[in-house]
């Protein structure tokens, strides 16, 4: 079954606490997206929110660090409560070193793919990767449909992380709507980040239906 790491994003920026009790039986894990303004079109969490938040549940965070100089803002994020982190491909100058620095902290590691970057690109690091995420959409822009090329992109990923004999998991970040959930689930992703998905709906209702795509195949 899919799992749901909800982007906080998506929340009543000025009652989360209330939101995050609200979804919290409905999530496995929370996604945190941190934007300085230049790699995303945004600004987004900082560590002292983060802190903020982390009394309100104890399922993970995962940070996905869209900034210039990931590696400089782990141990900010590691203190206020991080559990993992993803950060683009191209924002790391030496990727082996990058996800080291993430394990050497006790952290899940993570890589983004934007939709214009090769799976192949990964092709040195899955052994190293706990998560892979896949933008469906362009980076930054919230509400925007899922990239028609998406499901093909999953089924890609799945056979690289096989034939590496790597247990990689893959999570869909963007586009992720009641019409392209199914088909991110047919082409096998392990996890999605749902934002409007969970908070505008029902989320008991809405992860009732996600169970239900899982009990159909």
């Amino acid at each position: 079954m899919l799992k749901c790491s909800t982007s906080l994003w998506s929340a009543d920026l000025a009652n989360l606490e209330s939101d995050i009790k609200r979804v919290d039986p409905y999530s496995e894990r929370y996604h945190l997206d941190v934007a300085d303004g230049h790699q995303s079109p945004t600004l987004l969490f900082f560590p002292d929110l983060v802190a903020a938040m982390r009394p309100h549940t104890r399922k993970p965070f995962e940070v996905h660090l869209m900034t210039t100089d990931p590696l400089m803002w782990m141990d900010p994020f590691v203190e206020a409560g991080a559990n993992g982190f993803i950060v683009f491909l191209d924002d790391l100058e030496d990727v082996s070193k990058g996800l080291k620095a993430i394990k050497s902290r006790g952290m899940f590691s993570g890589i983004s793919l934007r939709l214009d970057e090769p799976v192949e690109a990964l092709e040195p690091y899955w052994n190293d990767l706990d998560l892979v995420t896949l933008l469906g959409t362009e980076v930054g822009i919230k509400g925007a449909e899922m990239d028609p090329g998406i499901p093909d992109r999953i089924l890609k990923t799945r056979r690289h992380i096989e034939q590496a004999g790597a247990t990689t998991e893959i999570q869909m970040d963007g586009g992720i709507r009641r019409h392209t959930v199914p088909l991110m689930h047919e082409a096998g992703a392990d996890w999605i980040v749902p934002g409007s998905l969970m908070f505008k709906e029902d989320p008991a209702e809405m992860r009732t239906w996600l169970a239900g795509l899982g009990a159909s195949h």
